[in-house]
């Protein structure tokens, strides 16, 4: 899937009130093995208890999981896998 039509499928991982836990990071690695491309969704109480903005966090959350950011629009990013070469 190309990163200019993942802006049209469904959310894969929401992230919440409980921020950015080991089983969120570990669920992001396992969608990003099965489709190398995904959308993931900061919700306001994430982003409310969080004190940076949406590029840091999604930036932070990218290198967590070993992935490129493709883009943010409002509360939602694309992350697309990282071949190793």
């Amino acid at each position: 899937m190309a990163a200019k039509d993942i802006w049209s499928e469904k959310v894969l991982v929401r992230i919440g009130k409980r921020g950015l836990t080991p089983q969120v990071v570990e669920e992001i690695k396992r969608h990003l093995k099965e489709r190398k491309i995904i959308k993931v969704r900061l919700l306001k109480p994430f982003l409310e208890r969080e004190d940076q903005d949406r590029r840091k966090i999604a930036e932070l959350i990218a290198r967590e999981v070993g992935a490129e950011l493709v883009g943010i629009r409002g509360h939602v990013f694309v992350l697309r896998k990282v071949k190793r070469r």
